[in-house]
């Protein structure tokens, strides 16, 4: 097993944790005991953006989740940006409890990147793949396999963040990107993969093996 230097709370975040901790002095100043609320809405926001370390699997094709939450959706369907090639297709939703930071699924390199502005529909919903703001990055592994991982804006979300781009090599487990406040990763694998989770299954970001091309 392998890990990265994660740092623990999402940089994404920190602006954000700040404000609410003024917050939360200001009320206490004012109301004391009453400023309660305003403590728990820190605590949320610290929660929410945190971003813990974890271990990636060092075997062979593995492929780890990009994205901490609940496996919603598993079948094979069209590929929306490999014309003409049908995919195995596993969808993640994320919701507000969970590790927001997006996870490179498998090493390779960064042969494009698209991004799409979209609605806002509840990121559990199947609709929210095509029709939801969405920015998709597409890997090729050494040995040739495509893989694409989206990142998909949901009810709440209004940000997605993504720090890689065509002609980048980037590593298993890696950390590339981040949606702010719930949403939902799609992966497109080739048919036949061999997978690793169930519908319904739940999963941690860059620990968990979704699939692996070497079984």
């Amino acid at each position: 097993m392998s890990s990265f230097d994660y740092p623990i709370l999402a940089r994404e975040g920190r602006v954000h944790l700040i404000l609410a901790a003024i917050a939360g002095i200001f009320s206490t100043w004012l109301w004391g005991w009453w400023s309660l609320p305003v403590w728990l809405l820190v605590l949320f926001v610290f929660q929410f953006f945190r971003d813990p370390k974890r271990q990636i699997s060092e075997q062979p094709g593995a492929i780890v989740a990009p994205a901490s939450g609940q496996v919603v959706f598993i079948g094979e369907t069209g590929n929306p940006y490999l014309e003409g090639v049908t995919s195995l297709k596993v969808s993640i939703f994320m919701n507000v409890f969970s590790v927001h930071s997006n996870l490179v699924p498998i090493g390779g390199e960064i042969r494009d990147c698209w991004y799409h502005a979209g609605k806002f529909f509840n990121a559990a919903l199947d609709k929210a793949s095509s029709e939801n703001e969405r920015n998709a990055i597409w890997i090729r592994t050494p040995e040739g396999e495509d893989v694409i991982s989206i990142q998909i804006a949901g009810l709440v979300a209004r940000r997605i963040l993504s720090y890689v781009k065509k002609g980048d090599q980037v590593q298993t487990g890696q950390r590339y990107g981040f949606i702010r406040f719930g949403s939902r990763v799609d992966l497109y694998l080739p048919v036949g993969t061999p997978l690793n989770v169930n519908m319904g299954q739940w999963v941690t970001s860059g620990n968990d093996v979704v699939a692996n091309f070497s079984r």
